[in-house]
């Protein structure tokens, strides 16, 4: 089976450089990868004591980020490599102070993962929430070296828990300890023969109080605001937007929108849906009348939004009309009742927030103005939605705490 897995790797890199003629982002993949064990061998010194945190993503790099910043902290003497997967982390990420060497993830084969490991040597590897690369796996088996899955979340329709997919689940088995989320993954690991693992809840929860605690004050924002009502939407797109400006009619409240890209035409087919309302962009902000006219800021730059849900009375979180709702966990971290589309079933957050009566799903715009209605009309129904939802957050933090004393306790270490 290990034939056919290398053989995947090989047609995968295959793949991503024939598409590199077409997509910016297999360039940049193929791009990033070029000779990348003899930049990593120039550059990584020898004697360091090395901690390997590998994320597929940007999303999986936050999801990591608190663990990094506490063993940076309490364990100066070690040195963080960071690997990404994906462009998408590694183009925004790589200059992140806390990481001494930042670079993407080298080809999953059976020879990069022994290069690999002979220039790395780590001592610790954490792995973040969904990779698992079979070879590297291996090989730090082999070698001895502690593996980690962080954050790490299963299901029964994954290939590792099907009968056909006994060769999947013998390679999970070399992993040395599994932090799981919820209860059901970690009895799905040891129903399935896996028990070094430990239940401690995503450390997401750990890196929005972070940003919650770091976020400064935006006066634009809150001069935009002013007294009024207001609805912070995020990570929309059209389909969020076009239910949401049939609301604006119906409601006496001004609305921020962050839309989920920010290029020209997406910002512009926001300011076509309002184009008989006093709209204005954040970066084209010139005086303090603007701000106090307008009744629909769009925020055309990328970072702020988590910032911004500070100044929410009510939030709606954009995808669900698509692939999928996107980060709840930071309006409810502000104690803010969060609304979504129909598509949420796979994030656990957002049921749980369901259940608290913290989050409310909708699949239309009559659901949503029922909805909506309810938290613009009740006071009492508008922050009990809040205060559970900050609760949840405050209920489920820690988690990297938990894993920095497990990991690094003299129990550990013996």
């Amino acid at each position: 089976m290990r034939f056919f897995y290398n053989l995947f790797i090989v047609l995968y890199a295959i793949g991503a450089r024939l598409i590199s003629w077409e997509s910016d982002k297999a360039k940049q993949w193929v791009k990033g990868r070029r000779a990348i064990l003899h930049k990593m061998r120039k550059e990584i010194n020898p004697n360091d004591n090395i901690i390997w945190f590998h994320c597929a993503s940007l999303g999986e790099f936050e999801q990591g980020r608190p663990l990094i910043e506490r063993i940076k902290e309490k364990q100066p003497s070690y040195k963080i490599l960071l690997t990404f997967f994906s462009p998408s982390g590694f183009e925004v990420r790589k200059n992140y102070e806390f990481a001494d060497y930042i670079y993407y993830l080298p080809s999953d084969s059976s020879l990069q993962t022994k290069h690999f490991f002979d220039i790395v040597n780590p001592k610790h590897i954490f792995f973040i929430k969904y990779e698992y690369w079979f070879n590297y796996i291996h090989e730090a088996h082999k070698r001895k070296i502690p593996f980690y899955s962080v954050s790490c979340i299963f299901n029964r329709g994954q290939v590792y828990f099907k009968p056909y997919g006994k060769w999947f689940l013998s390679q999970l088995k070399q992993i040395d300890y599994f932090f799981t989320q919820d209860e059901s993954s970690l009895q799905l690991l040891k129903q399935h023969g896996i028990d070094r693992a430990y239940q401690c809840g995503d450390t997401r929860f750990d890196r929005v109080l972070d940003i919650v605690n770091q976020a400064k004050k935006d006066d634009k924002i809150a001069l935009f605001k002013q007294e009024e009502m207001t609805l912070v939407a995020g990570s929309t797109w059209l389909p969020d937007d076009v239910i949401l400006h049939r609301l604006f009619h119906q409601v006496s409240m001004k609305f921020i929108i962050a839309p989920h890209e920010i290029d020209e035409n997406r910002i512009q087919q926001i300011e076509n849906l309002y184009l008989n309302i006093p709209t204005l962009r954040y970066t084209k902000i010139e005086n303090i009348a603007q701000l106090q006219t307008a009744k629909i800021l769009i925020i055309d730059t990328m970072g702020m939004l988590s910032g911004i849900y500070r100044y929410a009375d009510i939030t709606y979180i954009g995808g669900g009309f698509g692939k999928g709702i996107h980060n709840t966990l930071e309006a409810a971290t502000y104690g803010k009742p969060i609304i979504f589309g129909p598509k949420y079933q796979k994030f656990k957050e957002a049921r749980d927030l369901i259940a608290l009566h913290a989050a409310f799903s909708i699949s239309n715009y009559n659901q949503l103005e029922t909805i909506f209605m309810q938290l613009y009309k009740n006071s009492d129904m508008l922050q009990s939605a809040g205060k559970q939802a900050a609760n949840y957050v405050q209920n489920n933090a820690k988690a990297s705490e938990k894993i920095y004393d497990f990991v690094f306790s003299e129990k550990a270490s013996n």
